[in-house]
């Protein structure tokens, strides 16, 4: 099978023809039918990436596809069937073996490609807003960086879960696709009295929060009473520090959200998660959004999509005769 590799550590990665073998004990066999990417490959060619796996591997996170067969200890599953795998690596070729625990069947009206561009994005958000924050209907729901991939699936989910969104991000273009995702509220990210601004609006319940720095260190400082705060990321390049006696004084709670690490003590948390939104998804409240969809052999023109940040939405790898 052809299968976008990398054969040793600093080496280029190349679409390579290397053999499939039977699947492991636990294991499926999926034909992939597509596979989406994440700067998570970028830094897997590079070796930064923190969950990087010793090579050879083949890269891609994201994939979707049918069963081929099944090892002897799986029975959830059979031949046939289509399922989206968090795989963590191997996505990016005409077929795979993938541990079963990882997989969720499709709903018979979400197609494959959508079914790979999903899972990380909405996923994180799911899990941060449903299983860390335990966020209400009613409740208002602050997203910073709220024009960036997670975080207008933030933007999304608040408003499928109830919540009431005030959407941060930078400059009136960026706004505007927040209030399309359905933010009820808008404020300039930049703003020199954000701080002020979201009081204005009444404070916040939860906080979603991709980018760290200044953005969180003002937000903190506008919530009410209970708020949960969730760094998810920090876009900013800057880790903020939580005064301890204020978590004491207005009795908030900081709650750190690492989705893929659900997947190695509690993965019913993420299959329970990604079984919800692909629900929403077959019912046409949730549509993510793919800006390129591209055949496996140009899988390195879809990696300098993502390095030159042009795709505007998930860049799907589909192999050749794939649906």
């Amino acid at each position: 099978m052809f299968a976008y590799h990398i054969t040793s550590r600093g080496s280029p990665a190349q679409l390579t023809n290397i053999p499939l073998p039977d699947p492991g004990q636990d294991q499926i066999q999926l034909r992939i039918y597509a596979c989406s990417l994440n700067f998570a490959d970028l830094l897997m060619i590079k070796g930064t990436y923190q969950d990087t796996p010793e090579p050879p591997f083949t890269l891609g996170l994201e994939v979707a596809g049918e069963i081929l067969s099944v090892g002897k200890n799986v029975r959830q599953f059979a031949p046939g069937e289509r399922v989206a795998v968090y795989a963590g690596q191997g996505g990016l070729a005409e077929a795979g073996n993938f541990e079963a625990r990882r997989a969720v069947r499709l709903p018979d009206h979400v197609d494959y490609k959508t079914a790979a561009a999903f899972p990380i994005a909405y996923g994180t958000s799911h899990v941060a807003l449903e299983h860390r924050a335990r966020m209400q209907a009613g409740e208002t729901l602050l997203v910073l960086g709220a024009a960036g991939g997670v975080g207008l699936t933030a933007v999304e989910i608040g408003k499928l879960m109830g919540a009431r969104v005030i959407a941060c991000a930078r400059g009136a273009e960026k706004l505007e696709f927040a209030r399309k995702a359905g933010a009820d509220h808008l404020i300039d990210i930049e703003a020199e009295d954000l701080r002020e601004q979201i009081i204005a609006l009444g404070r916040a319940d939860v906080v979603y929060d991709p980018v760290g720095g200044a953005a969180f260190q003002a937000a903190f400082r506008a919530c009410k009473p209970e708020a949960r705060l969730l760094p998810i990321g920090f876009a900013s390049g800057e880790v903020p520090q939580v005064p301890a006696n204020h978590l004491m004084v207005k009795n908030l709670s900081v709650l750190g959200v690492n989705w893929g690490g659900y997947m190695r003590f509690a993965p019913e948390v993420l299959t329970g998660s990604l079984e919800t939104l692909l629900g929403w998804i077959a019912e046409g409240r949730l549509k993510p959004h793919i800006s390129h969809v591209l055949p496996l052999d140009r899988a390195a023109e879809g990696l300098e999509l993502l390095r030159t940040r042009q795709a505007t939405g998930k860049v799907v790898i589909v192999p050749e005769g794939a649906g």
